[in-house]
């Protein structure tokens, strides 16, 4: 098994997303994990995946701790962009909902941004997915802020979540990237990695 080649390796997820430890859990990944404490800034001029690969680099260089020989860190993040417009996570409800009523009737992009550092080397990249969203009712997206509270999801929905199940028409690429990491592609990377 791929999973089974990275034994010899202490991987250390960076992150606090409950749905990022759950999907390397159940991909057959052993970790530990790591809070980051990163401010999510990024220069002006970038645009969709560079957005999502420097806060994940970023992240990466904000953890404190010296990495040993066999340790790898992974950090991520995951963005929508829509209309040449970055949503990230909303502040309230007000936001959640301006986020629901752009990505309504609407193609969009989930891009995930991904780090693997080790003690000599670090390996950005991104992975992008395509979701169309059919057009929303007012009142559905009020039932589903007030039900689902997505403030801490980029483009204030979860894919898994009512939103996504009822009103997602179309999705193209990975959808354990739009849940939060796109495992099969983060395993393959990490094979390369350790190689």
């Amino acid at each position: 098994m791929l999973s089974d080649k990275l034994n010899n390796y202490n991987i250390i997820l960076g992150s606090a997303s409950p749905r990022r430890r759950q999907l390397l859990r159940e991909a057959g990944i052993s970790y530990s994990t790591a809070a980051i404490d990163c401010d999510e800034i990024f220069p002006s001029h970038l645009k969709a995946r560079e957005i999502a690969e420097f806060l994940a680099a970023a992240k990466a260089q904000a953890y404190k701790k010296e990495l040993h020989n066999n340790e790898i860190l992974i950090t991520a993040d995951t963005i929508v962009w829509c209309k040449e417009t970055l949503l990230g996570k909303p502040a309230d409800h007000d936001e959640a909902f301006k986020f629901l009523k752009m990505l309504s009737g609407c193609e969009h992009e989930v891009i995930t941004g991904i780090s693997l550092k080790s003690i000599d080397k670090e390996d950005i990249f991104s992975v992008s997915t395509l979701v169309t969203f059919r057009e929303l009712e007012d009142a559905d997206i009020e039932s589903y802020i007030s039900d689902f509270k997505p403030f801490d999801k980029a483009g204030a929905y979860g894919i898994q979540e009512r939103i996504g199940l009822t009103g997602i028409s179309t999705i193209s690429g990975s959808y354990y990237n739009v849940v939060g990491m796109p495992v099969g592609d983060l395993l393959v990377r990490l094979l390369q990695f350790i190689e």
